[in-house]
């Protein structure tokens, strides 16, 4: 199809995502990398592709296209124009309440179900990728995602963002739905506190932090002191260091905290959008690291770690987090 490329809604070291336009498909967000360096973006393309749920953004098509006399790869997607949670914690200055918690996490747990009922794990989840929209929360970005263990037979590269991963992601053991759970706690308790889930004092040596977490039984992130009983205790079953003791997506949904906020209540994502022009999330200035990728074998403790903190650019680069830094114009 012939379309426009609009304004840069976001950029990261690899790919832009910009809105885009056609007189067939109308307003859509269109995420482009370079054909030589599309691998991720095509592996997202062919999971998009395969799923439906009103909890996921959707998919839209894709092509390549000549720019500059470069190829690129394009990703089409539904545009979902509320910003992301994080933009919300930010608008709103701070953590949100409680119904609002409650609401938005039914509505990601909603497409986490459908994600794992179709055997795919998220890899990724965190406030930078739910976005925003007229009807509630929606997953995004799958650029990590995998197919679960033992039944997937894909090789290659398993991703996640440091202070979201689960324990056993981080010692490279067997991909299951669980590390997702994992990672809505970590989630939620950004969206309760407005901070990193692990404070700012993990920021400073992610090597240290990982280990710990990874192999010397870094218990879970502190639970958020202002949430109910009901909360805490949904965290304490997210946050499980045993993946197999984790309650399951389905599960969590018939919890006492998520039952408690009905499909009946109204929460507006747009009264906490940002009109910023370029505004920045609140986890910028926490020491949020960035979504790595890590070949997934056997190794031993200081190489799995070592594998964690490498990038092209070296760790000093994990400072604060490089994914999609929104730079929405007016």
């Amino acid at each position: 199809m012939g379309w426009t490329r609009g304004r840069i809604l976001g950029r990261g070291s690899t790919a832009t995502v910009s809105i885009a336009a056609s007189e067939s498909a109308g307003i859509f967000a269109v995420k482009s990398a370079k054909l030589s360096q599309s691998e991720i973006l095509q592996r997202e393309q062919k999971f998009l592709s395969s799923i439906n749920s009103p909890h996921i953004v959707s998919y839209k098509g894709c092509d390549i296209s000549m720019e500059n006399n470069q190829p690129f790869y394009n990703l089409f997607m539904e545009y979902v124009p509320g910003g992301t949670l994080t933009d919300a914690i930010m608008a709103h200055g701070g953590p949100l309440d409680e119904p609002t918690i409650g609401i938005y996490t039914r509505q990601i747990l909603r497409g986490l179900e459908y994600l794992h009922s179709m055997g795919i794990v998220h890899c990724d989840i965190k406030g930078r990728n739910i976005l925003m929209g007229p009807t509630g929360a929606k997953i995004a970005d799958l650029g990590c995602a995998r197919r679960c263990f033992p039944a997937g037979d894909e090789a290659g590269p398993i991703g996640g963002t440091p202070l979201f991963m689960a324990p056993e992601l981080a010692r490279g053991e067997e991909l299951g739905c669980s590390a997702d759970i994992w990672s809505l706690g970590c989630t939620i308790i950004e969206t309760a506190t407005g901070k990193s889930p692990w404070g700012s004092n993990y920021s400073r040596d992610p090597v240290s932090f990982l280990f710990r977490l990874a192999y010397c039984g870094e218990s879970a992130p502190e639970l958020p002191g202002d949430l109910s009983e009901e909360g805490k205790d949904f965290l304490a079953m997210c946050l499980r260091r045993d993946p197999k003791q984790r309650w399951t997506a389905g599960q969590l949904l018939e919890h006492p905290f998520i039952r408690k906020y009905g499909i009946s209540s109204q929460v507006l994502p747009g009264e906490f959008h940002s009109n910023s022009e370029s505004p920045t999330s609140v986890l910028d200035h926490q020491g949020v690291w960035t979504c790595v990728e890590v070949e997934e074998h056997k190794t031993f403790p200081e190489q799995r770690i070592r594998e964690l903190t490498s990038s092209s650019s070296g760790i000093g680069s994990w400072s604060l987090e490089e994914g999609w830094i929104t730079v929405r114009g007016g």
